[in-house]
């Protein structure tokens, strides 16, 4: 241990200087390096020690101590100054280096022995430093080897305590090594271990040195000593270090649980194998960790170890690269910890970086080891039981403490069926919001350019994908990596892991998910998928990825599954990925953030299930007039009731998240005081239900009234919880918590343990109340220091028996037990350990109870969703500015859009006065379509933008920011706006360009709105010309749908001015032809504008002035070249009358198939009007009266 053992006699002598010699120096080198037991000269024992600083104790200044049980087994220790090692991890060999002085006549050889078998008991040591002179001496330190001039020391005392950590009792010599890190030396780093052999050398007195000459007196030029070798006994470090490496040299090259090496093809760097050999080597404890770890080889494991969590290895190596938490050595392996109680906060902030993180809890505490060994009474296992608790992930996460964000966070798991890269693919898909437990299940057809895909992934935005490995084309994998920003990607192996239809059947039903009273009661929406191969394939690989995680069947079990449609055809206006993206609906194009977007504008809920519902409510507008109209109503008559507002808002503004900790009670995860929270939030809701009733008479909105009467009626249930329990403050794991007990009479088993509790607590009061009659000192009482309870208090001048065991002391009194106290809390900690037994048990039982009424709680939160979502519409409406209105909707055949006045509402209500509205009419007896011109950055985009939003707040039931709106619903928007291309897609801009026109071309119908911006810039002049000229002609005379063309192609307003259906307008402006400066007026105007004024642009952006001359006048050269070989106006060379155009070619074309009944063609073929025979022959009688229509006028 510290003592100079037998071996080391001739070298403690050698080094051993005479008297003149006291000052004896080392080399400056090694003064920097921590002494050692060999290189410290004997007599500078007491004149090279520094004073120390004065440590506080935790409690009171308390000073622990050891108490030997007799005098003959007394042995009384004094612990001198060594290197302090890591914080909370002591240096390799600790323990030998501890200075044991001696008295009472025991050998060396004794008190080594004595020492290995103190080490052995499994006991921490804890130093501390005596904060009182008056400190009574219980380790007498001989002073025949200190002249009576040098200063006192310092008293050291120590104390036993019993941590939960100290789980694997070993009764092998091996302890003292494995386990050095349960031992704790409080230390200073400067300190130096000295020999026990006391020096004949005289020292000289510390008082006659001067601070600079005490720091500085071991300093010498002479060579130091030899260094001792590694495998030298008295370098256990050294050897310890050697060991550990070749224990984990393994590590150096990780293969995957297949024996995949790193960075090979086939690689899983989920897993970890773990060599034989090194299973042969591993302790208990790292065998339990090691088990846990190698299946989660990229996750770091937090491993509950007393009131820590460690992490070890790599885990420890990211801890300190990236938090820099103080990296050390345990159990053999790197380490670095946190305290228990900041999980959550360590925890989020690793998945915030993008890791996964398992927490690995400890099963059960010491006390309950025991007892669990007493009741077994097997060898066996020896160490406290673990198992892994859960796996966070950022897609995955359901504990309230680490969610960010009130918006749902989706994990979504793809398959995909593709039989050619240019085919079109098939998908199952199925995605799951952890924090709710609800699930939507989608299997749909997609195009080739994966439209419902792309849309589906732009309404969900899953931050974790789950997919098969190597099955995705590469069209889908680019679609995903160009829509998903930073995504945690998870790839299954095929069938083993992402299982196929027949496997995922079969593991749901052996898990029993559904299974109640011996019977499979599976949830519809499950029975219909079975329909569908590849929907339950992707269910199966969401299903194993979540097992994994250990959250499946807290989430399936809840039967929160529903049908998920993208699209939505027949009930809701429907905005694909491009729309929301162009529309900047959800999140804007500067930076991916939700500033300046119509969400950030209209969702002005309070409730955090009001505003993820709202979320669902933008993505998909209705359509139908009568769910429109009824919608307004309730949000009419919101505005109109402004106490009603007010009632509402600060009402549900204190509710928590009760969709989210619903599913947590369902799962049993929900902390006692978070399922207070929810039954006082349930009860406040019923409140405010009630109060909402007697407005009812006078709503004159359907809505509102079905809302307030359908509510359903929670009176009971409150009631009966209000009474099934109380809450009182018990002791948990010696920690006093509020939680929920039975009422008395209710639980025996509670009735039983309170009493058996009670008769402990009287036994100790008559204990404490004979002692102080038997002493006759009425100052004794008792103490509580942590685990350590029932601690008699004494004053300093009481004389304890002998049979009382001293734990600890300060300068003004000792704290003892009594044989009897030992053996009352023993068995008071049992009965402690029974009661938190049965606390959890029936916290369990009362939370089942809750859950039994899951659907009727989620019933109530949708109602009161939903009263959310309409005042915050009201709110919105409200806060649009003037003019504001009220959309007329209309049920026509023929669809109409009027717009007076409107402004975009996206502009902040500050510049909202200076925006410059304007009126928008297409359809009913106007022109279906507007083709758009006007000088750059005049406003063209703004307008079409505008128009869009307009309707899709419309649809949504909201008022719209214009004085007049009346309009038919639409089926769908289609957006083509902007310019950008596709790189990772290897798609040129012009290349997207026309892949989205082809989409709108062959679904677009006559109730839909159309937005092109610029089509045919991408190529050439005549090639772009061209294309634009064919698609218009195409919409305007075949679809017969309302849109705004915008375009810089003046010629295209000219061969257009006949079609009835098209009207040429232009943004308006005022130019100064001499000073090449333009004003922009932003005021929609009839006509076409003849330039677009490119040069002021030039000029405005810093071009040289002399170039943008030059270009200028090579403009006008071009245009008029062109002019002269212009052959797509009106007139012909010799101006003799009009020539055919190719609009009029392809119109006589059209009527020449009819006429053969062969008009059927690939355009319009996937509209949702042609679908059916009927459809397309209305399709066909609407072109005719069309194209005559254009040659009558």
């Amino acid at each position: 241990m510290g003592i100079a053992s037998k071996e080391n006699e001739p070298r403690a002598k050698a080094n051993q200087k005479p008297p003149q010699t006291v000052m004896a120096q080392r080399s400056l080198l090694s003064f920097f390096k921590p002494p050692t037991a060999t290189n410290v000269p004997k007599a500078q024992e007491a004149s090279s020690k520094p004073e120390q600083p004065k440590r506080v104790a935790a409690e009171e200044s308390d000073i622990a101590q050891k108490i030997p049980e007799s005098p003959s087994k007394k042995r009384p220790t004094h612990m001198e100054h060594r290197p302090k090692p890591s914080r909370a991890s002591p240096t390799p060999g600790a323990l030998e280096s501890m200075d044991i002085d001696t008295t009472g006549g025991n050998s060396d050889e004794e008190l080594f022995d004595s020492a290995k078998r103190s080490a052995r008991s499994k006991r921490r040591l804890q130093y501390f430093e005596s904060d009182s002179e008056d400190e009574e001496k219980v380790a007498k330190v001989s002073t025949s080897n200190v002249d009576k001039g040098q200063p006192k020391k310092r008293k050291l005392v120590r104390r036993k305590v019993v941590s939960d950590s100290d789980d694997y009792e070993d009764e092998g010599a091996d302890d003292i090594e494995e386990e050095d890190d349960d031992i704790v030396a409080d230390m200073s780093e400067d300190d130096a271990p000295v020999q026990a052999k006391p020096s004949p050398v005289k020292a000289k007195p510390a008082a006659s040195l001067t601070p600079v000459q005490q720091r500085f007196s071991n300093i010498s030029m002479t060579s130091p000593l030899k260094k001792p070798s590694a495998f030298s006994p008295s370098s256990p470090s050294k050897a310890k270090k050697e060991d550990k490496d070749q224990r984990y040299a393994w590590l150096l090259h990780p293969k995957d649980a297949d024996g995949n090496p790193e960075g090979s093809e086939n690689y899983d760097s989920r897993t970890l194998l773990v060599p034989k050999n090194a299973w042969d080597r591993f302790t208990p404890f790292e065998k339990q960790y090691w088990e846990i770890k190698s299946k989660h080889w990229d996750t770091i494991v937090f491993f509950k170890k007393g009131k820590f969590y460690e992490l070890y290895e790599k885990d420890a190596d990211i801890g300190h690269q990236e938090f820099d938490l103080k990296l050390t050595d345990r159990v053999n392996m790197r380490m670095v910890g946190v305290p228990e109680m900041s999980f959550d906060m360590w925890a989020a902030q690793f998945v915030a970086r993008g890791h996964k993180v398992a927490k690995v809890d400890q099963m059960e505490t010491a006390i309950g080891k025991t007892m669990r060994e007493r009741e077994t009474k097997s060898k066996a296992d020896k160490i406290i039981k673990r198992g892994l608790s859960y796996v966070l992930t950022a897609g995955t996460l359901v504990d309230s403490g680490l969610l960010t964000s009130d918006m749902s966070i989706y994990c979504m798991s793809i398959k995909e069926l593709c039989s050619t890269e240019n085919a079109a693919p098939s998908f199952g898909i199925c995605f799951v919001d952890t924090s709710t437990a609800h699930f939507n299940l989608a299997v749909f057809e997609d195009d080739v350019n994966r439209t419902k895909l792309e849309t589906l992934l732009m309404q969900v935005q899953p931050r974790e994908v789950i997919t098969e490995r190597g099955q995705l084309s590469q069209k889908t994998t680019r679609l995903l990596k160009n829509t998903l920003s930073n995504p945690i990607w998870n790839q299954l192996m095929p069938e083993r892991e992402f299982w196929d239809e027949r496997v995922t059947e079969d593991e749901i039903r052996i898990a029993k998910y559904y299974e109640r009273d011996g019977k499979d009661e599976w949830p519809q929406v499950l029975v219909e998928a079975k329909e569908h191969p590849i929907l339950m394939s992707a269910l199966g690989g969401l299903i194993w990825y979540l097992r994994s995680l250990k959250l499946d069947k807290e989430l399936l079990s809840l039967k929160n599954i529903t049908h998920y449609d993208p699209i939505k055809n027949t009930t809701s206006l429907v905005l694909d990925g491009q729309t929301l993206a162009n529309l900047e609906i959800l999140q804007n194009s500067y930076d991916g953030s939700d500033e300046g977007t119509v969400i950030k504008l209209l969702n002005q809920c309070v409730t955090p299930f009001g505003k993820r519902l709202f979320k669902r409510w933008l993505c998909h507008p209705l359509r139908s007039t009568g769910d429109i109209v009824e919608r307004q109503d309730a949000v009419e008559e919101l505005m109109a009731y402004v106490d009603v507002q007010e009632m509402i808002a600060t009402n549900f503004r204190a509710l928590p998240d009760l969709e989210r900790l619903i599913s947590r009670i369902h799962a049993g995860n929900c902390k006692v005081k978070e399922f207070l929270v929810v039954l006082e939030a349930f009860k406040s809701l019923q409140k405010s239900i009630d109060s909402l009733e007697s407005y009812a008479s006078d709503f004159n909105s359907n809505r509102l009234k079905n809302l307030i009467s359908q509510f359903p009626k929670l009176n009971d249930q409150i009631t009966y919880f209000g009474e099934a329990f109380q809450t009182g403050e018990v002791m948990v794991d010696y920690q006093r918590i509020t939680t929920i007990i039975p009422q008395p009479g209710i639980e025996e088993d509670w009735d039983e343990v309170q009493a058996t509790l009670s008769d402990y607590e009287r036994q100790f009061q008559e204990h404490i109340q004979d002692m102080r009659k038997q002493h006759k000192c009425s100052k004794l009482v008792y103490k509580d220091l942590g685990k350590e309870i029932y601690q008699i208090e004494a004053p300093k001048e009481f004389r304890a028996p002998k049979e009382w065991a001293r734990l600890s002391a300060t300068g003004k009194l000792s704290r003892y037990w009594t044989p009897t106290i030992r053996k009352l809390v023993g068995e008071y900690k049992e009965a402690l350990e029974t009661k938190n037994s049965i606390v959890k048990s029936f916290t369990s039982r009362v939370y089942a109870k809750f859950d039994e009424h899951y659907f009727t709680w989620l019933s109530a939160v949708k109602h009161a969703a939903e009263l959310d979502c309409l005042l915050s519409l009201a709110i919105s409406s409200m806060s649009l500015g003037e003019p504001v209105c009220r959309p007329e909707f209309v049920d026509s055949e023929k669809s109409v859009l009027e717009l007076h006045d409107l402004r975009h509402p996206c502009i902040a209500a500050g510049v909202a006065t200076d925006f410059i509205p304007n009126d928008t009419y297409l359809g009913g007896e106007r022109p279906n379509i507007i083709v758009l011109t006007g000088p750059n950055m005049g406003g063209k985009s703004t307008l079409l933008r505008q128009t869009c939003v307009a309707i899709i707040m419309a649809q949504l039931g909201c008022y719209v920011p214009a004085s007049r709106c009346r309009m038919t619903p639409f089926d769908r928007i289609y957006t083509r706006i902007g310019a950008n291309d596709n790189i990772l897609a290897g798609q040129s801009t012009f290349m997207v360009e026309l892949s989205e026109t082809s989409k709108i071309l062959h679904e677009a119908t006559p109730h839909s709105m159309v937005i092109l911006d610029e089509l045919g810039r991408g190529t050439s002049t005549f090639d772009g010309y061209a294309i634009a000229y064919a698609v218009l002609h195409y919409l305007a005379t075949h679809v017969g749908c309302l849109g705004l063309f915008s375009t810089h192609y003046q010629t295209l307003c000219q061969e257009f001015e006949r079609v009835p259906e098209v009207v040429n307008m232009h943004m308006a402006y005022h130019i100064d032809e001499n000073e090449h400066d333009i004003t922009f007026l932003y005021k929609l105007t009839e006509g076409a504008c003849q330039k677009s004024f490119g040069m002021n642009v030039a000029n405005m952006a810093g071009i040289p002035k002399s170039i943008v001359e030059q270009a200028d006048s090579a403009a006008t050269q071009f245009e008029q070249t062109h002019r002269l070989k212009d052959t797509t106006l009106l007139m012909d060379v010799d101006s003799s009358g009009p020539v055919a155009t190719p609009s009029m070619l392809s119109d006589f074309e059209y009527l020449m198939k009819v006429g053969k009944s062969s008009a059927d063609d690939d355009v319009g073929d996937k509209a949702d009007d042609t679908r059916n025979t009927a459809g397309r022959h209305h399709r066909q009688l609407q072109i005719l009266k069309r194209i005559a229509k254009a040659y009558a006028h």
